[in-house]
């Protein structure tokens, strides 16, 4: 992990094509603002997390269906 130190205002570029702004610093809060294309998604952590379960879960059902299928066969 790189760990860097930025004041408000200052940015920092990923892979010459995403920016990453420290727009407010607030107590223990932070105020990030990314621009990268729009091919790319951004998600907060937990949320990814939580796709990331809900794209397991789904793929085992279709799994699943798929030994039935079989099955019946």
């Amino acid at each position: 992990m790189l760990a860097l130190t930025r004041k408000t205002g200052d940015a920092i570029m990923i892979n010459n094509n995403i920016e990453i702004t420290v727009l407010e610093v607030r107590g223990d809060q932070v105020k990030i603002g990314i621009s990268a294309p729009k091919d790319i998604s951004i998600y907060r952590k937990e949320v990814y997390l939580e796709i990331q379960k809900e794209n397991e879960a789904a793929q085992q059902i279709s799994m699943d269906d798929v030994e039935a299928l079989k099955n019946l066969l």
